[in-house]
């Protein structure tokens, strides 16, 4: 078999910068074990497999738009939502399949989700908001950052707000106590000391699979809500301070949340099996 592969740098200003993401459309569905072993042999954060035949399932969409079934599968698992990954799958769409579209729908286990052209070449992702609810800190966890912690809240993942850029971007965590975690990860958080940039992030993978991601769209659905809340204002621009780095535009919108950044097109191939 021989299928398309396409790998996408999301939320990059610039080469090798962002979230590495494959793409990898499909004329039909494979069984889910061929996804997730592509994925495990893609060796990549998260890889994006997409179909144009919906689900009988699938709600009510907007004919004007094109539409597609998107799912995402780590190395590990297949998850509920990714951000990046759906980033890179709109901007291959956009460019190879649809170049007059202006947006892209996606039917994926999070319900249907938009991803719209921005401004100077950027794509604007129509995401649930999350936002993350005070919990009680683990001492174990806390201790395993090795930094700080202000706020322990909890949505999908974990949520821990730092005294300091400083303190996440120095950060070591103890891998051995965050990896058998029974939570998808955990987001580290922290307001921003650079103009321009309102607070900065790493997000580290405990069930999802993946030890740190570079540049995690759906934290930004749990972590942008909580700024917003703190700083009193709405648009916001988040830095993941992971060692590839990227930046996220946040627009909160009552139970939604626009999030928009650029890409990079990496490479394009095919994967023979």
């Amino acid at each position: 078999m021989k299928l398309d592969i396409y790998q996408i740098d999301a939320f990059a200003a610039g080469p090798f910068e962002g979230n590495p993401a494959a793409v990898m459309p499909l004329t039909d569905w494979l069984d889910d074990s061929v996804l997730q072993q592509l994925a495990e042999e893609n060796n990549l954060s998260e890889t994006a497999f997409y179909t144009a035949g919906l689900p009988v399932d699938a709600g009510p969409h907007d004919p004007e738009h094109p539409a597609y079934h998107l799912r995402w599968f780590t190395p590990a698992v297949e998850v509920d939502l990714c951000g990046h990954a759906t980033l890179a799958t709109a901007a291959q769409i956009f460019e190879d399949v649809h170049p007059d579209a202006d947006r892209i729908q996606f039917w994926t286990r999070s319900g249907w989700l938009h991803v719209d052209r921005g401004p100077d070449a950027t794509l604007v992702m129509d995401f649930p908001a999350e936002p993350p609810a005070p919990t009680a800190a683990d001492p174990r966890i806390v201790a395993a950052l090795g930094i700080p912690v202000r706020e322990c809240l909890k949505a999908t993942d974990l949520v821990f707000v730092a005294e300091s850029e400083h303190d996440i971007a120095s950060m070591a965590p103890d891998f051995a106590v965050i990896s058998p975690l029974k939570v998808r990860g955990i987001v580290v958080t922290a307001a921003s000391d650079v103009e321009g940039v309102d607070f900065v992030s790493r997000w580290f993978g405990a069930a999802a699979g993946v030890q740190e991601d570079p540049v995690t769209g759906s934290a930004h659905s749990q972590i942008a809500p909580y700024w917003a809340d703190v700083l009193g204002r709405d648009s916001l621009v988040g830095r993941q301070l992971s060692a590839r780095g990227g930046t996220v535009h946040c627009e909160v919108r009552g139970d939604r949340v626009h999030l928009s950044g650029a890409y990079r097109r990496y490479l394009r191939g095919t994967v023979e099996f």
